[in-house]
């Protein structure tokens, strides 16, 4: 069997640890892109061995990067990776019976996180679909730094497949992880001139807390679930916190 005539466009920065499993499990592509944040790791060199097209660019605002991204791509069908996912078999095989149905603009792909080696299947955290297939024209982001939202312009639909999501290897990236989202997060917040206090943001800390642990159950993923909830509670006050350093610093 040939290989699908599909463009897969990868973002990474320092990724070498796990960027050759990513290529690995999207090697039936006909084109590969990675779009390299100015890396000063392997992540590059890898990519090319691998067969990837590389192309360096620093990010600066997350939408426009990954606009940007999908317009090198070669295909008019584009699968959406990050350099710590990986595609399931499954989802390979369902995305070779889709991309001639002239259906849908996108599809919606199921994320199974993992931390460790432990899936957190409840939480809110599976099957937590996004739209990462998508015909090139017809699909765009918002183009602003932090959680940007994706416009998709014709009917979506929902695959069964998994993407692998192994980017937090132990709770220490997934600190890192959070204490540099929060940092966006507050940038956001700052920018758009948002009214922000403590009393609003320990309310919606511990709104997410409760609606993560009990009313999504994560509680049945046991201490990793309880971890996960209070990190939902800490992105909040973290946010917060540093927005409030923002307020103050530019007061001065």
């Amino acid at each position: 069997m040939g290989k699908i005539p599909l463009s897969v466009v990868i973002l990474a920065k320092n990724e070498e640890r796990g960027i050759a499993d990513a290529l690995q499990s999207v090697a039936w592509a006909e084109d590969v892109v990675v779009i390299d944040d100015m890396s000063n790791d392997r992540t590059p060199e890898i990519a090319k061995r691998h067969g990837a097209r590389v192309i360096q660019k620093r990010m600066e605002l997350e939408g426009k990067h990954r606009n940007d991204a999908y317009a090198l791509a070669k295909h008019e069908w584009v699968l959406s990776l990050d350099a710590d996912e990986e595609v399931s078999p499954a989802l390979k095989a369902e995305i070779a019976t889709v991309l001639s149905d002239d259906t849908y603009a996108g599809y919606s792909i199921p994320l199974r996180n993992y931390i460790g080696d432990q899936w957190v299947r409840h939480g809110g955290w599976y099957p937590a679909g996004k739209l990462r297939l998508f015909r090139k024209e017809k699909f765009r982001y918002e183009e602003v730094g932090v959680h940007p939202r994706a416009f998709c312009d014709g009917k979506v639909g929902t695959l069964k497949g998994d993407i692998l999501h192994k980017g937090y290897p132990d709770f220490g990236h997934f600190l890192e992880s959070l204490n540099r989202q929060t940092t966006l997060e507050a940038e956001k917040w700052f920018q758009d001139k948002r009214k922000m206090n403590f009393f609003l943001s320990f309310y919606r800390a511990l709104d997410r807390f409760i609606r993560t642990y009990f009313l999504k159950r994560g509680f049945l993923d046991g201490f990793i679930g309880f971890m996960v909830a209070l990190f939902a509670f800490l992105y909040q006050m973290m946010s917060y916190a540093k927005y409030r350093d923002l307020k103050r610093r530019d007061k001065r």
